[in-house]
């Protein structure tokens, strides 16, 4: 049976000499990280969704090569809205944020309802995420690494 490596990475972190868990402070910041995806995503705005990353974070879209650096993350999106993606409704939600000092993981869901090209039927997907943010010297927060699936299996 596989277990998950993110509960083994935070006991060893919450051993560690020091290490604090999450203030409320630092959980609602990491969760307005995904509202903010969540607005940009909502509104084609592919600067907005990359400002809530880290200059090294990568993104794991299903299905898709890594995204690896803010700029590809900003590209990718870039591209995904001049293609004709159109949202009408973005909602991320997060389940649970945890973490301790500088590292944290916000596990979630998300539904999505549009149009993936110029003249396509309305859709509705749902799904889940997993992230990690990182907290940045200056007292803020971006994500690390993000990655998400689709609720609705793959066409055979």
């Amino acid at each position: 049976m596989r277990r998950s490596v993110i509960p083994f990475l935070f006991l060893f972190a919450s051993c560690a000499p020091g290490a604090a868990l999450l203030t409320d402070e630092d959980v609602a910041a990491v969760r307005e990280l995904g509202q903010s995806y969540a607005r940009g995503f909502s509104t084609g705005d592919a600067a907005t969704v990359a400002a809530v990353y880290a200059d090294g974070a990568v993104e794991m879209p299903p299905n898709l090569p890594i995204r690896d650096g803010v700029d590809a993350i900003r590209s990718a999106y870039e591209a995904y809205f001049q293609a004709g993606a159109e949202t009408v409704e973005f909602d991320m939600t997060a389940v649970e944020i945890d973490g301790y000092d500088d590292l944290a993981f916000d596990r979630g869901t998300w539904s999505w309802t549009g149009r993936e090209g110029a003249g396509m039927e309305l859709v509705m997907q749902t799904g889940n995420y997993i992230s990690i943010a990182r907290r940045r010297p200056d007292g803020s927060w971006r994500y690390s690494a993000m990655m998400w699936n689709s609720d609705t299996p793959l066409s055979p």
